[in-house]
């Protein structure tokens, strides 16, 4: 098997997923690093272990967290949106990672545009539904 070359620079959708990629990737570690510092600041550190800390980072609802006697401030806006952005950011890494390794071992055009088919469809479905779950919570 070769290695896959660089993209080359300009408006393409390898280079552009290329650089989502790195971007998305820092957007995660800066969300988990935030929601980290959030679930110490509201008293994580007294309260609870080390697994219901990790559920706090990226997920954080009162159904995580049992130490925390003000549980409305899981329902507001700033935690819906989070954790819309964390779906959002690494679901596409994920997704575009998959086709990435899907793409270096197929070799018909007709077949790898199938499957950037299936893969889009399976985002597009797996964003929809983490937005209304997490809406709906």
């Amino acid at each position: 098997m070769s290695s896959r070359p660089a993209p080359k620079i300009g408006f393409s959708f390898e280079y552009l997923m290329w650089i989502f990629t790195r971007i998305s990737g820092l957007f995660m570690i800066a969300f988990g690093l935030l929601g980290l510092c959030l679930a110490f600041n509201y008293g994580a550190r007294m309260q609870l272990g080390l697994d219901d800390v990790m559920r706090w980072v990226f997920f954080p609802n009162s159904y995580h967290v049992q130490g925390v006697e003000n549980t409305d401030l899981w329902f507001n806006d700033f935690w819906k949106i989070m954790q819309v952005l964390v779906i959002f950011f690494a679901g596409t890494h994920g997704v575009n990672g998959l086709r990435v390794v899907l793409e270096d071992y197929i070799k018909r055009p007709w077949l790898r545009i199938f499957v950037r088919g299936l893969l889009f469809l399976f985002w597009l479905f797996m964003l929809l539904v983490a937005r209304v779950v997490i809406m709906e919570i």
